[in-house]
Parts: structure tokens; sequence; C-alpha cells
């Protein structure tokens, strides 16, 4: 189950690019620059959110030439099950309006946030390895991103949570009247307590599946949720009401989900994930990714994407990956500069070189 017929077209630096007869496990190999992450950003576009750069529309955009006005993109796949096409997947820009992103499955118009319901997309990117020692922030969007997996329509939740908050701190600012506070906090704590369950959740399963999964080569970390409010909905509405005075002060609301941690120790050591060798680090961010995607691939078809993976493990550690890889349902993408790293799987690959954002199939 996964993706095929995919086509790219002016996003980033490929003008219209397209890979067919795709296989459960996807190479691409390049030069650095050559566009390879590009394709990748471009596939995790056809899940909910930013992708996985996090960028402005109008990044993505392939402009004819510098100083041009960015050409409208659009991204499509196909996708299967067991074989036969199930949905074609599709996002786009229009001429005129760049900064807005159009989602189309089957031919019809269609919410980026209804994507996870179609597709279970997972990622794992150079970028990413900061992650234990990054802001809280970072690891909350990292925790959503997730739970998508198990509940499609979280990203609706935590943007109506989002959106009632920001209306919650524009009352306090504008000193507006009790009973729309009171609206407004009922909306924070009814979506608030939602997005926290599911958060919770996440980790939970995330656990379970974790303490299956040996302690070598890839280190074992244990998660634990640490919520930033009250989870019960009356609880926090009512924290949220009696902070009205505090909150108004700092700018934000200091309690609630927006406040929510992952915690993330080495299980064998209990060492802070922090303050763990680099090296630990990546192996433990591997081990939470293999981890959810047996919980993404169940139910529905799941796509991982990982970003300049292999090179940077060892030959054990890399046998590793690509056997609990082949052994997952999830359809796996991964990028290198070259094919060495890949020998163990080449044989059962569909493998294309891409160079100067065009791609050639091996």
């Amino acid at each position: 189950m996964g993706l095929s017929r995919i086509s790219v077209e002016n996003f980033r630096n490929h003008a219209a690019t397209t890979l067919g007869e795709t296989a459960h496990f996807n190479l691409l190999v390049g030069e650095n620059g050559a566009g390879k992450t590009n394709l990748l950003e471009a596939l995790s576009l056809l899940g909910p959110g930013r992708g996985l750069r996090r960028a402005n529309l109008a990044e993505l955009a392939r402009k004819a030439a510098p100083g041009d006005a960015p050409l409208p993109f659009a991204i499509g796949a196909s996708l299967t099950e067991q074989g036969t096409v199930s949905a074609r997947l599709g996002t786009y820009t229009e001429a005129g309006q760049p900064g807005r992103r159009l989602v189309r499955v089957n031919s019809a118009p269609a919410s980026a946030a209804s994507l996870a319901e179609w597709l279970a997309m997972s990622w794992l990117t150079p970028a990413m390895d900061g992650l234990f020692t990054d802001s809280a922030g970072a690891r909350r969007r990292f925790v959503d991103r997730m739970a998508l997996a198990i509940a499609p329509d979280h990203a609706r939740k935590v943007n109506a949570l989002e959106a009632a908050l920001r209306e919650r701190g524009r009352l306090l600012e504008n000193g507006g009247d009790g009973r729309w506070l009171d609206a407004v906090e009922a909306q924070a704590a009814e979506h608030g307590t939602q997005v926290s369950a599911t958060r919770a959740e996440l980790v939970a399963r995330l656990v379970d599946e974790l303490s299956a999964l040996p302690p070598e080569p890839f280190a074992r970390p244990a998660l634990t949720y640490r919520p930033g409010g009250p989870v019960d909905e009356v609880a926090l509405r009512a924290e949220l009401a009696r902070n009205r005075p505090r909150d108004r002060a700092a700018g934000r609301a200091l309690t609630g989900p927006q406040r929510d941690e992952l915690e993330v120790v080495m299980a064998s050591t209990r060492q802070p994930a922090a303050s763990c060798s680099t090296g630990e680090q990546k192996a433990m961010l591997i081990a939470i990714t293999l981890a959810h995607g047996v919980l993404a691939s169940a139910g529905r078809p799941s796509v991982l994407l990982l970003d300049e993976v292999a090179a940077h493990l060892d030959p054990v550690r890399r046998t590793e990956l690509f056997r609990r890889l082949r052994e997952g349902l999830a359809q796996v993408w991964m990028t290198g500069t070259e094919l060495a790293p890949f020998e163990a799987i080449r044989s059962e690959a569909a493998i294309w070189r891409v160079s100067g954002g065009s791609v050639e199939r091996l």
C-alpha cells in the first residue's frame, strides 16, 4: 500500500517530474542540492500541514527565472491498496493566489486536514536531529503530527484550540466582556481536553510499541506525556477563568495543552535525551519513528519519508533498519548521495537518480 503515479510540477527545482512503478522501498539518489529532499517535501504535502520543512507556500513554487513571480505548483499521486488504486490525491496552488493551498481528492475539492483520513504520512529528516534540545513547541508539533495516525481529525482540533486561545487573548487585551470570555474559554476547554486526550493516547501507544522492541542496536527511549494544565474539561475551563489577570499580564495563556511537553529519556540509563550524545539521540529518534510507523500503518495506507538516514548509520544499525522497514506495512522513501548504503535492499527497490530537478529511473 502506498503512492504510485506521482507527478510534481513547478515545485522547488522540479519543473515536471513523474515517478511511476513505485515499490515498498523507493530510493532517490543524487548529489547534494539535486532535488531529492524537494521530492520528499512534495510527498509530505499529500498529508495535512505545511510539509516536512514547514515552509511558506510561496517558497515552494518554482520561478521560471530569478525575479519572476512564482509559478502555480501541483503535486498528485494515486493511492494504491493491495494493487488497486483507491484514490487520487492532489494539492496545488493557482495563479494569483500563491499563498492559498488547494486540495482535491478524486477530483473533488477537499480540505488539507481530510488528507489524513486517506493516508498516514511520517518522516524523519536531518533537521529533526535537534528535537530533544529544541523547544517544547517543536516537540508538541512532533507529537501532533504523529497523532494523525490514530486520530485523523486531530489537526482540526488543534487548529480550533489555537483559534479559541487567540480570540481569548484579544478579549483579555481589550478588556472584553466576561460573558464573551466565558464562551471562548468553554470552546478552548472543549477542544483542549480533546487535544490532550489524543496526545496522551498516542504517547501511551508509542510506549507499548517501544517496550516490544529490543534495546539494541537502536537505543530505546522512554516517553512520558506531561500535560500543561488540567486534562478535565470543567477543570481546564475553571483554570482559564481563574488565571485571566495573570494571562492578561503575560500576553498568553500560561496553562493548558499549549504548554504540554513530551519528556524523553534513555530507558537503560534514565538520562534525559537532551543530555545524551548526538548518536544516542539519533538512535532514539529512529526508534520512535519505527514505533510510530507500526501505529501509522494500521487501518490505512502509510508512507514513511527518510531523508539521509542510512548514510549516518553503522552497518549493524543499517541492517536492522532495513529489516524493520521490510517487515513494516509502510511504503518507504529514502534519499542518499550514493547507492552503496542501500546495497542490501537494492534488488527490491525502485531507484531514481535525481539531478538538477530531473529524475532518471535506474
